[in-house]
Formats: C-alpha cells, structure tokens, sequence
C-alpha cells in the first residue's frame, strides 16, 4: 500500500480501532481455544448469516475444542476496520475479505501469506480453484488469503413482467436491455435496479464496461489511468441507463444496502445485476421459478480494444492476521472453512460456487444460476487489477460514479466531459 494511501486512511483507521477493541489482541491473543472471526455479510442480513454460520462453528468447536466467536461485519464498515486492524494490529484472528481487496491487504503487511507449506496445512494449493486463487494476492507473491465462496455478476430477470411486456428472452447487449427496460418501465416499475450509492458495486460495474470499451484502470506499471477516453465512454454508458434511457429509477441513486435486490424480489424492478442473488430473494419471498437468469450483456458493436468481459471474478476470500495469537488453530479453521463439507454447506446456501474444485460436479451446484455464474467465471470473467491501491480505486472510482448518479437523478446533465472531470479528480487523489 503506498504511503499516501495510508496518510489518507489514517484519520479513518484511527476512529475505526475504537470499534475494532472489541475483537482486539486480548481475544486474538494467547487463547488457544478460542478465535474470533469476523464474516462478511453474504445473504439477507446480519443476523440470517450468524443463523447461518453458527452451527458450523458449533461443528468445528465439536471436531476441534476451539471455540470460534463471529461477528458479521456489513460491507460498508468492513475494509475501515480490516485496514484499522492491520494498522493497530488489534483484531480478530480470522477474517472475510472481498477478493478485490487482497492485494491491497496484503501490502500492509497484516496478513499471514499462504506460502506452499503453509497452504498445505489448509488442504493444498491444488484444491483451489486457480482463477480463484488468483485473485487471492498481488502476482508473484504467496497469496494473501485463500478462496472461500466464488462468484461472478450475472442479470435477473422477472419471468413474469417479461411475459406480460410480450419479451421471450433476456436482453444480450446493452443496446438491448436498453430498449427492453423501457418496455418494462411503467406502473409503478423501473426496467432495471442498480445500487447508485454503493463505491464497490459501482467500481465493479465499471471495470466490467471499461474492459468491453477497451479500457483500462491502471496502465502497464501499474499507475492510474482512470480518465481515458474508453473509461469515459464506459462510465456514461452505465450512467445512462438512468440519466438517458431512464430504465432506472432516481431513487436508486441513493442504494447503498441492497435495496436494489429488495426491489427486483418485490416486483418494482424487472432486471438486476447481481453476483448470485438467489439466496436473498428466496428470503424474501421470491422463488426460483419466478426469475430467469442469464449472463450479463455485451455491447451490440465494441470498439477496436474491447474484451469479451461480462464479470470481474467475484468473490470471498478468507484470511489470517499476523497479530494471532494462535496461528495453528487460524489456519485449522481456514481448513475446515473450504473443506469438502462446508465448501458444500456453506456456498449451497448462499447461491455461490465452491473455492474448491473437488465439488464443483456436486448437485447442489447444478441449478440454473449456478451454471451461469460457473460459465461466466470459466469463460468471461477477468479479476480486477490485483495492485496494491485497488481498494482505493473501488472507494474513488466508485465514489465519483456515486456523485454522477446524483447528478442524473437530480436532472442534472451528465455528459463526456462531466465523467472525465469526476475521473480525473479521482485519479488525481490517487497520486
């Protein structure tokens, strides 16, 4: 991490380890039969995922003696306090961590790295899915952590409101949803829910444009390049399902929390993107009948430089502090997390895939998302740049598409040069 992005974060980190005392060294201690765990939020709350947790690490204390104690953290507080604990070295001994993050972790120095000896006391470095390991660390170094659940975007859809609208299939180009949306927008419904004020979806949303306009995030050594024409034109395409073809609802530009999926499950959005929504819409009351899902679209004509990229390869990685007090019993842990057993148990609920590819054949990954999701990991699906100031690429890029959905819903215009302006301020806070 470089030392500008620490000077930036530093008043964060610092108001943030007053939270993160509660799982600070004396739980990471000397304690070899407990270990503190945070969880990232994976399905509809904070406490579905503790529900959902809970007896597994009842499991593990069974096969163990070692006590875990968890606490799932939202995804809007997480990377503060994953980076105050790094910093303070006060915190818990195993954590989640959102893939794209794993380079920029690693460079503090915090994490355990999973070297050949020490990946084989988890299982092994050939259990792993490769493109899932390798987005686990920056290349030509140990990983910084392991997989835990794998995922990729893919685009939902409400059988029923295509039907109704005369639609027979989901959209395949952007052109395409375009027009569909505006067949589906009426009547209290939007065409399309996106999550406007969330700095990580919009960030990843617009990698995945960038990489079709033919543009890259960061050049060859590694320094930002945020504001090139092919990011431009990427970033405005995306902001234009709101601002021009108007198949997004204003009020999206206030989304943060997931309500864009809450809208899709309760009938005010037709269309979602989203990396395996199953789980959550089940949770509220949407079955798996009464949605298609359906790999995310391309544009109708690229331009000279676009990539046949539809997802950035998603996904949870779980990782170990240096600062533990127990570093057998962490990586036990770690081991018993992407087992067999639980790569089954846990990504079967979550709608996710296996880190592992000793399950990937299994049934419980054989249904209609799963398969579009294994096939976009397998055949269009690139990591983000795995550098060390990726993290906060995600909050500056993201946040600067947070600003430009302001303006769209505020009806205010946003042009070419409105988006380079927001891109470049961005780029220039990375230096």
């Amino acid at each position: 991490m470089s030392r500008r992005h620490l000077a930036i974060l530093t008043a964060t980190v610092l108001a943030a380890a007053s939270l993160t005392a509660c799982g600070s060294g004396d739980e990471a201690g000397g304690d070899s039969k407990t270990l503190t765990y945070w969880a990232s939020n994976q399905g509809a709350s904070l406490e579905a995922d503790k529900e959902i947790l809970q007896p597994e690490l009842d499991k593990f204390e069974q096969q163990t003696g070692i006590k875990v104690n968890v606490e799932v953290v939202p995804w809007s507080d997480l990377l503060n306090r994953l980076l105050a604990a790094a910093t303070t070295g006060q915190g818990p001994d195993v954590v989640n961590i959102g893939n794209t993050w794993s380079a920029s972790l690693q460079a503090t120095g915090a994490l355990v790295e999973f070297d050949d000896a020490t990946l084989a006391k988890v299982g092994g470095k050939d259990r792993f899915v490769p493109a899932a390991l390798a987005a686990a660390g920056a290349p030509d170094k140990p990983p910084a952590a392991v997989p835990l659940y794998s995922l990729a975007y893919a685009l939902y859809y409400n059988k029923q409101s295509f039907a109704d609208a005369g639609i027979t299939a989901a959209p395949t180009t952007w052109e395409e949803l375009a027009e569909v949306g505006k067949k589906l927008t009426g009547d209290g419904r939007w065409g399309l829910a996106v999550e406007g004020a969330n700095p990580s979806e919009n960030a990843h949303h617009a990698f995945t444009f960038g990489q079709q306009y033919g543009g890259d995030w960061f050049d060859a050594a590694g320094k930002p390049s945020f504001d090139t024409p092919q990011n431009v034109a990427a970033v405005k395409r995306y902001i234009d399902l709101m601002a021009v073809d108007k198949v997004v609802n204003p009020s999206n530009a206030e989304y943060a929390q997931n309500q864009s999926v809450s809208d899709f499950a309760n009938g005010k959005a037709a269309m979602l993107l989203w990396q395996a929504a199953g789980a959550n819409l089940k949770s509220q009351g949407m079955a798996p009948e009464a949605y298609g899902v359906a790999p995310v679209p391309f544009l109708a004509t690229p331009p000279a430089g676009g990539k046949q990229v539809n997802s950035m390869v998603a996904g949870i990685n779980i990782a170990v502090f240096k600062h533990t007090g127990n570093l057998d019993g962490a990586l036990e842990f770690v081991k018993f997390m992407t087992s067999d057993t639980e790569q089954v148990t846990l990504n079967k609920t979550y709608g996710s895939l296996p880190a592992v590819g000793t399950v990937a054949a299994d049934p419980a990954f054989a249904a209609e998302e799963q398969k579009v999701l294994a096939q976009a990991l397998a055949t269009s699906a690139a990591p983000l740049p795995q550098v060390p100031e990726e993290s906060t690429f995600e909050t500056l890029v993201g946040t600067a598409i947070k600003e430009l959905f302001a303006d769209a819903a505020s009806g205010r215009p946003v042009t070419e040069d409105s988006v380079r302006e927001k891109l470049t301020r961005a780029q220039q806070q990375m230096r």
